[in-house]
């Protein structure tokens, strides 16, 4: 069947800087050529090089002049991420933009960060705590908005208190709802520290519904040599119009999120459609496991603790 036209409109961003992370393909590709196109300066920080080379010449094409640059990345190694945090502030730019978008979904066996830690939790959660900490100068100079991309899988399973690593019993879904889970209630939790201690960060939620992007896809990296078959259904549902999005309309609700006037500091944003998987995105429910302030405190608390920021990040 056809599929219903579904876009919005991105404000003027001429004079903002942008930094979306996961911008080399997919959602994060589509959502830093919007913002490109918008009149935003979009940093990509990649660990891809090659990958990420492809995908500014993709945004130059589509908007000819673009203002985009690659910066390295790679959020399984909090090391890399401080490098990016002590380059950004020595260029000294003011941030009024961050998507914290990058992640990785289910590898088939556990592994783990260059930090030790399950890398899910270590990339999806932990290496987006440690940058915001790390360019909380350059946020609170842009008074920037902060939108963080989390799951449909934020909405199942809990996090795992008592073995955060699944160090006893991994499992890869469970696994990733927990990541998600913790990377929500962090966001949640940056919205209300900055209130209470004047930052000038607004800190809100994104989730891009159900589309064919490489999460599923085959991740030699991830120990993930095809496609899963999950993915196949997806890509075949989604070319037919059927309840799924696409990658251009998946990037809409974090899109949404970080640029929309209407846009609430601590709002949930993602598709609209039958079950959320697709559609324009709109303001939604905030999932139960992420109502408790109680939660979001304690996940702050630990990843203070394992990752060493904000604690000892630059103010």
């Amino acid at each position: 069947m056809p599929r219903k036209a579904v876009n919005i409109t991105v404000p003027g961003l001429s004079g903002r800087r942008a930094v979306v992370t996961g911008a080399s393909d997919g959602i994060g590709l589509q959502v830093a050529a919007r913002l490109a196109a918008a009149g935003a300066e979009v940093v990509m920080p990649v660990r891809n090089t090659r990958k990420g080379e492809a995908a500014i010449a993709r945004i130059r094409q589509l908007t000819p002049g673009a203002r985009v640059s690659l910066r390295t990345l790679d959020l399984s190694s909090l090391e890399s991420v401080g490098a990016l945090g002590e380059t950004l502030r020595r260029e000294g730019e003011p941030i009024h933009l961050l998507i914290n978008n990058a992640g990785v979904m289910t590898p088939p066996e556990r592994q783990v960060t260059a930090d030790g830690f399950e890398l899910q939790f270590g990339i999806n959660h932990l290496g987006h705590f440690a940058l915001v900490a790390h360019l909380m100068p350059l946020l609170r100079a842009g008074r920037a908005r902060v939108t963080s991309q989390i799951s449909v899988a934020a909405n199942s399973n809990a996090v795992n208190w008592d073995d955060l690593n699944w160090e006893r019993s991994y499992d890869g879904m469970r696994a990733y709802s927990q990541s998600k889970i913790a990377f929500g209630l962090f966001a949640l939790e940056l919205s209300r520290r900055s209130l209470r201690y004047g930052w000038g960060i607004t800190s809100n939620l994104s989730h891009p519904g159900v589309a064919p992007t490489s999460l599923l896809a085959a991740r030699p990296e991830v120990g993930r040599t095809r496609e899963t078959a999950g993915r196949r259904l997806i890509g075949a549902l989604s070319a037919r119009g059927i309840l799924l999005g696409t990658a251009e309309t998946a990037a809409l609700p974090a899109l949404y999120a970080a640029t929309a006037g209407d846009a609430r500091d601590g709002g949930f944003y993602g598709p609209s459609g039958p079950g959320h998987l697709g559609g324009p995105p709109a303001e939604q429910k905030l999932y139960s496991r992420l109502h408790g302030e109680r939660d979001a405190e304690r996940v702050w608390q630990v990843s203070e603790k394992l990752t060493g920021a904000f604690e000892a990040a630059p103010r």
